[in-house]
């Protein structure tokens, strides 16, 4: 794997920003490593970060380059801060800017594909929000979509919880009072609305404080009859948790 950091300006943000990118890259004297290249372009996967990180967490603190290097699927994973992937009410509108612009620039700069069913996205807690959403608002731009320890029930998690170290975080992303239930930043109420998702996958430790959201999600899905797979097991709300379902998560992925 070719591994890139690559910063640049985004309009819609409005200053520069980063994304890290993994591209399949076929080699033969590499030691414990053979890779696996493609003609044409890549199929992708658009792997989102958690509140407290950044684009480079996922090389850092899994094996995602050696997951990822015999699939020839090239992986691009964008900087949000602590948006929730979402236009922020005050704040940056970084929901148009990962759904809209970010694939635009990326492929501009790569060769990476923009087949739908070879364009798939994932991430973890406030990434597997992320990615859930840009399926439910997007299903005919994604082939698969995946979550790990996703906040899946955000206007519960809202009710819920204060962030200490960032107090004005909900008021900040969704106005004062944060307005969530029963609006597209809402997966609940977007799963009553979309007709057609594409395969849905969610995994969550059973001891993850997250657990009861990914359960209500799950659910939710039951009630409206939309297949999604779901993996609870045993674990927590950390990286090795998330090093070994991401492994599962690239081998469900439809790749042909």
């Amino acid at each position: 794997m070719a591994l890139v950091r690559c910063d640049f300006f985004s309009d819609t943000l409005g200053f520069g920003t980063s994304m890290t990118v993994l591209l399949p890259e076929s080699t033969t004297g590499q030691i414990g490593m053979g890779g696996s290249s493609r003609t044409g372009e890549f199929p992708t996967l658009y792997l989102l970060h958690g509140l407290s990180d950044d684009d480079t967490i996922w090389t850092r603190r899994t094996s995602l380059e050696r997951y990822v290097a015999e699939l020839g699927l090239a992986v691009v994973m964008p900087q949000v801060q602590r948006s929730f992937y979402t236009d922020e009410v005050w704040g940056r509108p970084y929901w148009t800017f990962v759904a809209e612009e970010l694939p635009r620039v990326a492929r501009g700069f790569f060769r990476l594909s923009d087949d739908p069913a070879k364009t798939f996205v994932a991430g973890l807690s406030m990434g597997g929000y992320g990615a859930i959403k840009l399926a439910l608002r997007h299903p005919d731009r994604f082939g698969a979509a995946a979550s790990l320890s996703g906040v899946l029930d955000l206007a519960g998690r809202v009710r819920a919880l204060d962030r200490p170290e960032d107090p004005r975080m909900w008021q900040r992303i969704f106005g004062d009072p944060p307005a969530v239930e029963g609006t597209d930043n809402d997966l609940l109420h977007l799963l009553g609305k979309v007709s057609e998702p594409p395969p849905l996958y969610i995994a969550c430790g059973t001891e993850d404080v997250l657990y009861s959201s990914n359960v209500r999600f799950r659910d939710a899905c039951a009630e409206r009859g939309i297949p999604l797979t779901t993996d609870f097991s045993p674990g927590v709300h950390d990286w090795a948790f998330w090093d070994d379902k991401i492994r599962d998560v690239l081998a469900w992925l439809p790749l042909r």
